[in-house]
């Protein structure tokens, strides 16, 4: 058993080598799995909200100081766009290290590279010190950031729903959903730390660097964690059982090019809504209310604490009344919450909590089963390499310019244009999750495989 893994052709001298370390233990359990998807995914996470934090709160300042604060942040939600531009180049490119030098590889680059890229972030100096230097380098940093996205996924989720007990697919299939409120709560509360504890001044000038600092941290933790996981034997022979081997991204779309565009839009009620609980609501408030931003920020800590418990009670759901059902339901609620909610922002803070709250719980049933909402649908051969780009295509397509179209549709139109928007997001996943249904009753036998 362990000579077939370490014999695999999809390995390098430095994965093998791993793989030899770890071989004491050839047992790979869920649990395990679901550890390592879990701190893979928070550290992920993080990043992301350290980083749109920081576009309300700091870069409209100190990188956008010769506009005014709402076409700063709005310059600020244009650069937070361009990582999810990069992330569909960057899979294109690790896709070929995953075919020619191995998972781990692939992995180590790209951990080392978002983490490199959120570090340097730190480092970017103000708009007074460089001119317009400091847009472009933080730019370029965040298209790296965007770019190291495209390599981070290891096929974790995908593996974990497969070796998931009869009856519990639901359940194994929210785990890393859980990575989102785990790092929302982290870097909300580490920003709401600094602006309590610092001065104005201080935080603009150096205390915001700090969260991109506990970044690299993070990702230098979760990459350890990660690679030990996935460089043992029985995590090797489990991903080879599984047919859970990268594929060409050409045949992919060929063959199962369909498959690709329904997974890629079943997910787009959650992942717009993901935004306009999270980013865009931080934005209203602190354009808007003339108060501090940290009393908001205790708003999405508590937000991201309900998201959690959401998240969870999606697992215990959908292995009761199914996936797709409970995502069609909750598509649903959401479109019925596009409808009056927005318009709660700007009735103080009764309204405030009450958009958040019925916010992150839609978000936590909707988003807690959106992974993979159709990847039961592709073919053995091309499950690991689809599973991943339906996951870079949506959110690509629900996600990268949700905060910068909510915020300026709010700022032109009003709020209640905002929920016009999320009602579209609803539709597609209505009408992806319809079609994804009658897809599945053509093909039956692939769906059983």
């Amino acid at each position: 058993m362990v000579g077939t893994a370490l014999d695999a052709g999809n390995s390098t001298p430095l994965e093998r080598d791993a793989q030899l370390i770890n071989a004491r233990d050839h047992q790979v359990r869920p649990g395990d799995i679901a550890v390592g998807v879990i701190i893979g995914r928070s550290s992920e996470f993080f990043d992301f909200f350290v980083f749109a934090i920081a576009s309300v709160l700091v870069f409209p300042s100190v990188i956008f100081p010769y506009v005014d604060a709402l076409t700063g942040t709005l310059y600020a939600f244009a650069l937070f766009a361009l990582a999810f531009i990069a992330r569909p180049i960057g899979a294109l490119a690790f896709i070929w290290i995953d075919r020619k030098h191995g998972r781990g590889v692939k992995l180590t680059a790209a951990m080392f590279l978002l983490g490199g890229s959120t570090a340097a972030i730190a480092f970017v100096p103000s708009h007074a010190q460089a001119g317009a230097w400091a847009v472009i380098l933080l730019a370029l940093f965040r298209i790296g950031q965007g770019f190291a996205l495209g390599g981070t996924w290891d096929g974790l989720p995908a593996l974990l729903s497969l070796n998931a007990p009869a009856g519990r697919r639901g359940w194994f299939a929210m785990i890393p959903q859980l990575g989102a409120p785990v790092g929302l709560f982290v870097a909300a509360a580490v920003f709401a730390y600094l602006l309590s504890a610092l001065s104005t001044a201080d935080f603009l000038d150096w205390g915001w660097r700090f969260p991109f600092f506990v970044a690299f941290v993070i990702n230098v933790v979760a990459l350890f964690a990660r690679l030990r996981l996935i460089s043992t034997p029985g995590f090797k022979q489990l991903f080879e059982s599984r047919e859970l081997q990268p594929s060409s991204l050409s045949a992919l779309v060929r063959e199962e090019g369909g498959t690709v565009v329904l997974g890629a839009f079943a997910p787009l009620a959650s992942f717009a809504l993901f935004h306009l609980v999270t980013v865009f609501p931080l934005s209203w408030f602190v354009l808007t209310s003339g108060e501090p931003p940290v009393r908001f920020l205790v708003i999405e800590l508590v937000g991201a604490f309900v998201c959690l418990i959401a998240v969870t009670l999606s697992g215990v759901i959908a292995d009761r009344v199914g996936r797709r059902t409970l995502l069609g339901v909750s598509a649903a609620l959401i479109a019925a919450y596009s409808g009056f909610a927005p318009q709660l922002l700007g009735r103080g803070a009764a309204g405030e909590w009450t958009y958040m709250m019925l916010g992150f719980v839609l978000l936590g049933l909707s988003f807690g089963q959106s992974s993979g909402a159709v990847n039961g649908s592709f073919s053995p051969r091309h499950r690991y390499t689809g599973a991943g780009t339906t996951a870079t295509a949506s959110w690509f397509i629900g996600a990268a310019f949700a905060p910068l179209a909510a915020l300026w549709l709010a700022s032109t139109f009003g709020l209640m244009s905002v929920g016009a928007y999320l009602l579209s997001g609803a539709l597609c996943t209505l009408a992806a999750l319809a079609l994804n249904r009658d897809w599945a009753r053509k093909h039956p036998r692939q769906m059983a495989q």
